[in-house]
């Protein structure tokens, strides 16, 4: 069976729980509003050749990039997000890309996947769970 072809660029259409993701992560209040009022565009490339993925997150605010190699456990800096560092490992389960990352927040990860034209992202940590939906670029 053929995974999702996640290659393209996404641009956010609705988030849902957002502040009490960044809440669980400890992230300022502050900072925690200006992340909830941003519309993040993701651009993803993936060479199922090798297993390579690059996801970039853009914002107004600040960028954030990924670089890795699914199944490959790896030193994740989260510096741009909460300043922390974990082991992340990011693999296909069944059609979704789920990511596990490793360190002081127990739970901590994401799931990726395709329904249509739309990329769910579902974001988890400390037992809380936050959803942003993004529409494919035409």
């Amino acid at each position: 069976m053929s995974k999702s072809n996640l290659t393209g660029t996404y641009h956010m259409v609705s988030q849902d729980n957002m502040d009490g993701y960044l809440a669980a992560l400890d992230v300022n209040f502050a900072l925690r509003k200006v992340v909830c009022m941003l519309r993040p565009t993701k651009q993803i490339q993936h060479d199922p050749s090798n297993g390579h993925m690059a996801i970039k997150t853009v914002t107004t605010f600040k960028n954030f990039d990924m670089d890795f190699y699914l199944g490959k456990e790896f030193t994740e800096d989260l510096g741009a997000v909460d300043g922390r560092k974990c082991q992340t490992t990011i693999d296909w389960q069944g059609e979704k890309l789920v990511c596990d990352q490793k360190g002081e927040k127990e739970g901590r990860g994401w799931t990726h996947w395709l329904e249509g034209n739309q990329l769910h992202l579902e974001l988890r940590a400390e037992g809380v769970v936050a959803k942003q939906v993004f529409k494919k670029a035409e």
